[in-house]
């Protein structure tokens, strides 16, 4: 009998990483890098991806990117670059993308744009019926004071993830103190703020990831407070740097099931209204009112594993942190009809 050839193996998928790196600035401002990357987050990834075979070449999202993609020609970008600055940064990598026909994966630069506005992301949704909370834009080029708001308020800078800008001091229980942290907050962001009234009730966090009818919603994760004696409980950047010792993570959360039900279908509302692609995490307060409200979205959620959310999810989950990794470039492989890598 004649021998069957063995097939000659796949030639290694070529993968772009793109990401932007904490420099260790120094500033007087600790949180001016929350939202970009260290090294170690950037190795997982690859790491990840190179055990299916995949050949990963790091890309910084520097003003050189255009040039470097020019000249690798990667079949696929792996994107989770924050952008360098500007309201619009995070749709920076997708646009170039876009304007070179380069797969990527990952929402596209208009759903980036308009979720890390938070104030157009909370219009947009509202306009579909889904209850967010009563907030206020406070513009910083031209701010005028607040005269009447519902309090308690939390005050955060428009356009930034990470709880960037969120302070342990976040909320004002008085109009005085509302303007003052206003004016604080513009001073040292130089931009927009999102005034908003303040949901006393539970924290919850949602993580998504596939499309269409393979669209995938992890169990809520509730986000519960080791210290119940403070009158406001807020997921500030601080708190986030502590949090192993500040914050019991609970996934899935305790919660009765017509609540998650409620959770998980308004998540597939909020990620398909907003155009999401691949993955996104999605955050909620549930009010003492019973009332479930929308907080934010967020469509480039971080992938630090032993600290972001959304991995932390996905292990609570049973899923490692490599099998998720390769599942959101499987995600933009399958869109873009590419070939799958093992996961």
């Amino acid at each position: 009998m004649e021998e069957i050839p063995e097939q000659d193996p796949l030639p290694p998928l070529r993968v772009g990483l793109t990401y932007n790196l904490k420099k260790n600035v120094n500033s007087d401002i600790e949180d001016i890098e929350a939202e970009y990357d260290s090294m170690d987050t950037v190795l997982a990834i690859k790491n990840a991806l190179e055990q299916s075979n995949c050949r990963v070449e790091l890309m910084e999202a520097t003003g050189e990117l255009l040039n470097t993609l020019s000249q690798s020609k990667p079949d696929i970008v792996f994107n989770f670059a924050e952008g360098i600055s500007g309201r619009g940064r995070e749709a920076q990598v997708p646009a170039i993308m876009n304007l070179l026909r380069i797969p990527f994966s990952g929402s596209d630069e208009t759903t980036l744009c308009i979720a890390l506005d938070k104030a157009l992301a909370k219009r947009l949704v509202a306009s579909y019926h889904i209850k967010t909370p009563k907030y206020k834009i406070v513009f910083h080029e031209n701010p005028k004071p607040i005269h009447n708001f519902s309090l308690p308020a939390i005050v955060k800078p428009n356009a930034e993830g990470s709880s960037k800008g969120i302070s342990d001091v976040a909320i004002a229980t008085g109009i005085e103190e509302l303007n003052r942290l206003v004016s604080r907050n513009i001073s040292i962001y130089r931009q927009n703020m999102l005034v908003e009234e303040y949901i006393e009730g539970r924290e919850y966090t949602v993580a998504l990831l596939g499309n269409d009818s393979d669209l995938k919603v992890f169990p809520p994760m509730e986000i519960i407070h080791r210290d119940q004696s403070k009158p406001f409980h807020i997921y500030s950047y601080s708190v986030k740097q502590n949090c192993m010792e500040l914050i019991k993570y609970e996934c899935p959360a305790s919660v009765d099931s017509h609540t998650e039900a409620e959770m998980i279908h308004t998540a597939k509302r909020i990620y398909n209204i907003l155009g999401c692609k691949d993955f996104a995490r999605i955050d909620f307060r549930l009010g003492n009112d019973g009332k479930l409200y929308f907080i934010e979205i967020n469509p480039l959620p971080g992938l630090a594993p032993g600290y972001s959310d959304y991995p932390m999810i996905a292990e609570a989950c049973g899923m490692e942190y490599e099998t998720l990794v390769r599942k959101i470039l499987n995600s933009a492989l399958k869109r873009f009809d590419m070939p799958e890598i093992p996961e």
